[in-house]
């Protein structure tokens, strides 16, 4: 597993500690369990958990957020241990994940957690996220129509994306106008503080 790097407990504060076991446990558990691939412990914290970190100061305060495809819990459970302040619910159609993180809710007694097993679209309370987030799950094109649904009037997507992003945004650009989403930006995380930054997309859904 990879030595926890000096910049962890500044970017994950109060968290820390439970970012810690949670980072541990996944990179023990991770594999066995199909959540992460052979080769990801050794870079469990640089590759993926700060790399959410990253994400918690672009939530407002008081969101109501939705993570899509939450997999291992990245980017909402580790979000949901950074901002107690938020509810997060972690949306993931795999019952075997879905298993893992309601165990990892339990086990880091999180209050601001729910878990959902299904789609995106199979969500029963669309139109009722203030932020919906995403990590690693498709382009943009295929991953709009999933989001935009999730979020409120006014409502942000702010998701974790690769170097590829501009590229996508272009791809995805008719999809973009279909759900009607403005103020779009892309933007680099962790410039000059982490050894991995990462880029994020944001938009507003405006109905």
């Amino acid at each position: 597993m990879e030595d926890e790097p000096s910049v962890a407990e500044e970017l994950c504060g109060n968290g820390i500690e439970n970012v810690r076991a949670f980072t541990r446990e996944l990179a023990t558990e991770g594999e066995t369990l199909g959540l992460i691939g052979p080769d990801e412990a050794a870079r469990i914290w640089t590759r993926h958990i700060l790399n959410c970190a990253l994400l918690a100061p672009e939530i407002p305060t008081g969101a109501r957020v939705a993570d899509v495809g939450s997999g291992a819990g990245l980017p909402g459970l580790v979000l949901a241990m950074l901002r107690p302040d938020c509810h997060f619910v972690l949306i993931e159609p795999l019952e075997r994940r879905t298993r893992w993180l309601t165990e990892q809710v339990l086990r880091r007694r999180l209050t601001n957690v729910t878990v959902f097993t299904g789609r995106a679209e199979d969500y029963p309370d669309q139109g009722s996220f203030t932020v919906v987030t995403a990590r690693a799950v498709k382009g943009l094109k295929g991953l709009v129509p999933w989001l935009a649904p999730l979020a409120v009037n006014g409502g942000k997507l702010v998701l974790l994306k690769g170097q590829r992003i501009d590229e996508e945004i272009a791809e995805a650009a008719a999809v973009i106008s279909r759900h009607k989403l403005v103020n779009i930006t892309s933007s680099v995380l962790g410039e000059g503080k982490v050894s991995e930054p990462t880029r994020l997309f944001a938009a507003t859904v405006e109905r």
